[in-house]
């Protein structure tokens, strides 16, 4: 059975719904985990989301800041919105679907960017970007009942030299340095998990899913950042058959920063 999951930090699902209207028609995931919803629950636009077929919905969010959202074809069991740092924000979600018959446990994260300095004694942004990853690591690949775990969303840190448009000029950029770049590597491997964009297409090769919205010219200068990530248990790596990144989506009429990842699984 084919299964496809799709992340994409849309910055405001109310102010960009049109966007994601047609990535879904495109595209047609399974699923859709969006980050930095901006939206309280009360005002997420589900009805106009289930009329694009994606009846089912899990929302986490918040008034004008952070918030995931998770949208299926297919029922959804919501299983935690865990609160991270005691900060009250809205940047977890966890449901359940099933593929082939198995139960599949997705976690979809929108994790601290960390301002602009990158020194956690004088930024305390940055203190709790790194607090927030530090509290990540009790979040683990183990299926318990669920046959498999998937790990979406935006990270916010570009973990690899090939992750990045110049290594060298980014390490003491917020994103790239090397106590987050380490921080989260310890992290994903700590907790078993696989890192599916880099299993499908390993460094050298460059991979970017942001562009900042300081470029004049983003596609021209081509400096990006792999910020938004897919993971995964061991258990689906031998059935992962593709993963892409719909650059083209950066071109968009008011575009988010950041574009679209889809994993696509022959589940068996």
């Amino acid at each position: 059975m084919p299964l496809s999951i799709a992340t994409w930090n849309i910055n405001s699902v109310r102010l960009r719904l049109p966007l994601v209207a047609r990535f879904l028609a495109e595209q047609q995931p399974d699923a859709l985990c969006l980050q930095e919803t901006k939206c309280p629950d009360e005002l997420f636009p589900a009805e106009e989301i289930k009329a694009l077929g994606y009846e089912h919905i899990g929302f986490h969010g918040q008034k004008g800041y952070h918030g995931v959202a998770t949208l299926s074809k297919q029922p959804v069991e919501i299983v935690e919105k865990r609160e991270f740092c005691a900060k009250g924000d809205s940047r977890h979600l966890s449901v359940k679907i099933e593929a082939a018959g198995k139960p599949i446990l997705i976690h979809n994260f929108y994790v601290p960017a960390g301002g602009d300095e990158p020194d956690p004694d004088i930024n305390p942004k940055f203190r709790h970007k790194l607090d927030f990853i530090e509290e990540m690591r009790a979040v683990h690949a183990d299926t318990g009942d669920a046959a498999a775990s998937i790990l979406v969303g935006d990270l916010n840190i570009a973990p690899l030299e090939a992750d990045v448009w110049s290594h060298k000029q980014l390490l003491k950029v917020v994103s790239h340095t090397p106590v987050e770049t380490e921080g989260l590597e310890a992290m994903r491997t700590g907790g078993g998990w696989s890192d599916l964009m880099r299993l499908h297409t390993p460094p050298p090769e460059r991979l970017y899913t942001w562009w900042s919205y300081r470029a004049r010219d983003w596609a021209a200068s081509d400096r990006g950042r792999r910020l938004d990530h897919i993971w995964s248990s061991a258990s689906l790596e031998p059935v992962l058959r593709d993963i892409s990144i719909l650059k083209e989506a950066r071109g968009w009429e008011r575009p988010s920063d950041h574009v679209p990842v889809i994993a696509r699984f022959d589940i068996d």
